[in-house]
């Protein structure tokens, strides 16, 4: 994936969550040390708040229109509320006018749950709010699906030795 081709091919997806992977294992290990200090109510707050605004509505608005695309004051719901810029201003007006406190940490332990965990990122306008294959992407995938005889052929070029 780069700026003029913005995709990703299997490989690289999982390449993806195992770096958010990594950034979960650090927030429950840094949650677990400190467990004892987390204020445990404005954790749970924390960790919701994000769903309650930026998912829930979504999924109910989906359900109920299982025919009709789900307006996109939804998608940018979702998008606002699951940003990690979101999550860092939240977290950063939470530390000046309340004080930093590990409770904190419900915020990327939820960002990066959904990430690492399902595979959720923002949403695209485009696709079906709830995940299913967008069938312009699922011809596009298996146009893109290489074949062994293309990517031997690639390989002795050299501008292909390895397809992530």
């Amino acid at each position: 994936m780069d700026a003029k081709n913005r995709f990703e091919t299997k490989v690289t997806f999982a390449l993806s969550r195992l770096e958010w992977l990594g950034f979960l294992a650090v927030s429950l290990v840094l949650a677990v040390q400190h467990r004892t200090e987390i204020r445990w109510g404005v954790f749970v707050l924390l960790f919701t708040v994000i769903d309650a605004i930026g998912y829930i509505p979504g999924a109910i608005a989906f359900r109920r229109r299982p025919d009709r695309p789900v307006p996109r004051g939804y998608y940018v719901a979702y998008n606002t509320m699951h940003s990690l810029v979101t999550a860092g201003l939240l977290a950063g007006a939470w530390a000046l006018f309340v004080g930093p406190e590990w409770a904190l940490l419900a915020l990327p332990i939820h960002l990066m749950g959904d990430r690492a965990l399902f595979g959720n990122s923002l949403k695209p306008f485009g696709v079906a709010f709830e995940p299913e294959t967008n069938p312009a992407f699922r011809k596009f995938e298996e146009k893109y699906r290489p074949t062994v005889e293309s990517r031997a052929h690639h390989s002795v070029e050299g501008t292909d030795a390895v397809r992530t």
